[in-house]
C-alpha cells in the first residue's frame, strides 16, 4: 500500500511540494481531481478520501511564472493557506519547541536531561535560525548527545555569534525608530 492508500479517510502531509518535478505534479493533480489512485502494477482504480496538507519554503506563485510549478496544481492546493513566519520571528515558540525536542531526544537516547540554562534559552531566542525548526531540532539533538550534565548549557547548543540578531539597547532603539 502506498501513502495515499494509507491516508484514506485521513490526512496526508507532503513537505517541500515546491521541489516536486513537473511530471510528478501532473500525477498528483490527477489524483486530487479524480480522487482515486491506481496502485503500481494494477489497472484497477481505488477511490480515496484524503485531506492533503502541503508545505514549502518556496514562492509557488513565482514558480508558476517561471514554468516550474503547475498553475492548475497550485490552485487545487491553495484552498486554505497558512503563512507561517520563520522561527526567528516567533521568539516565543523557541523555548516551547526546544523543550519538546529536549524531552524527545532525552528519552530516545536514555539521557535524563532536565532543562536549558537561562543563558542557553536567551541565546536561542536571539539566534536567527536560518534553518528554521529543523536547525533547532538538530542542535538540540546534538546538545543531548554532547552534554555532560542534566542541564543544557550554551556551549552545547553551539550558536555562532554571527547568527545572533543584533539587540539594541533602549536608547539606540528609540533613536532608530524615531
Amino acid at each position: 500500500r502506498g501513502k495515499f492508500a494509507e491516508a484514506d479517510g485521513g490526512s496526508l502531509f507532503l513537505d517541500e511540494i515546491g521541489d516536486m518535478p513537473l511530471a510528478l505534479q501532473a500525477k498528483l493533480l490527477r489524483v486530487l481531481q479524480e480522487r482515486q489512485i491506481s496502485q503500481l502494477g494494477s489497472n484497477k482504480t481505488i477511490p480515496i478520501d484524503i485531506r492533503l496538507i502541503s508545505a514549502t519554503h518556496q514562492n509557488l506563485e513565482e514558480m508558476q511564472e517561471q514554468g516550474t510549478f503547475r498553475a492548475d496544481l497550485y490552485f487545487r492546493l491553495n484552498e486554505v493557506t497558512v503563512a507561517l513566519p520563520p522561527l526567528r520571528d516567533r521568539g516565543e515558540d523557541i523555548p516551547l519547541l526546544a523543550t519538546y525536542f529536549l524531552a524527545k531526544y532525552s528519552e530516545q537516547m536514555g539521557r535524563p536531561m532536565r532543562r536549558f540554562t537561562p543563558q542557553a534559552l536567551a541565546s536561542m531566542k536571539r539566534y536567527r535560525w536560518r534553518g528554521n525548526v529543523r536547525e533547532l531540532e538538530a542542535r538540540i539533538k546534538k546538545a543531548v548527545v554532547m552534554a555532560e550534565g542534566p542541564d543544557i548549557d550554551l556551549v552545547y547548543v553551539e550558536l555562532e555569534e554571527g547568527g545572533m540578531a543584533h539587540v539594541l539597547n533602549l536608547r539606540d532603539a528609540k533613536e532608530a525608530y524615531a
